[in-house]
């Protein structure tokens, strides 16, 4: 019980401090998170949904379709992880404003807690969601890795927002991308709570 009960703290940590990153800093300048946030973003811009429920909505039927590829203990973590994320992201677009905004303090801070949320799930064999699953399904059909349809997926959403919102928005997003994909490296590296085996890999 005792182990469930960290995995579940620390699940839920992760997606607050995605929501953090996302609604806080990289959303109110139309910065996608990956692919699934762009999704969203072009949501909120559009139809001007709030991008928590967007995200949520992408992520959900995203999952919804890759669940036999993740199993379904994986999914039921992950579902948790994006409800959290996207209340979390609901939460501080509504209640927390800021002024006199920086673009390039949003943007580091934006990131480092996108990477540091996603990295505390994918230690816990969590998905955050996002067209990462797809990415998966792909892969798996194709018998390639993982890395390169993601590549193309995002890149493919980063593109279209960027044509339809700002074209700074893809060099933006591909920065994030590239911090936060550092900040999760690392850690997954660390040995965090060594006692409970938490490793990334573990499934």
């Amino acid at each position: 019980m005792s182990h469930i009960f960290i995995k579940t703290i620390i699940v839920l940590t992760g997606g607050i401090l995605q929501g953090i990153g996302m609604g806080l800093f990289l959303f109110p300048h139309f910065i996608p998170s990956g692919g699934a946030g762009g999704i969203a973003v072009l949501l909120n811009y559009w139809f001007h949904i709030h991008t928590g429920l967007a995200l949520w909505l992408v992520n959900s039927s995203m999952l919804l379709v890759a669940v036999k590829y993740l199993g379904k203990r994986v999914a039921v973590w992950t579902v948790i992880g994006i409800t959290m994320t996207s209340a979390s992201i609901a939460f501080f677009e509504q209640t927390v404003i800021i002024g006199n905004r920086n673009l390039l303090v949003d943007f580091f801070c934006g990131s480092l807690l996108l990477g540091t949320g996603i990295g505390l799930l994918m230690r816990q064999s969590v998905s955050n969601g996002g067209v990462g699953v797809i990415a998966l399904i792909v892969a798996h059909k194709r018998s390639i890795s993982p890395g390169q349809p993601l590549f193309w997926i995002n890149c493919s959403v980063f593109i279209f927002t960027a044509i339809v919102i700002d074209w700074k928005i893809i060099l933006l997003a591909l920065g994030s991308q590239w911090i936060a994909t550092r900040i999760v490296n690392l850690i997954c590296q660390l040995n965090f709570y060594p006692s409970y085996t938490l490793s990334w890999r573990k499934k």
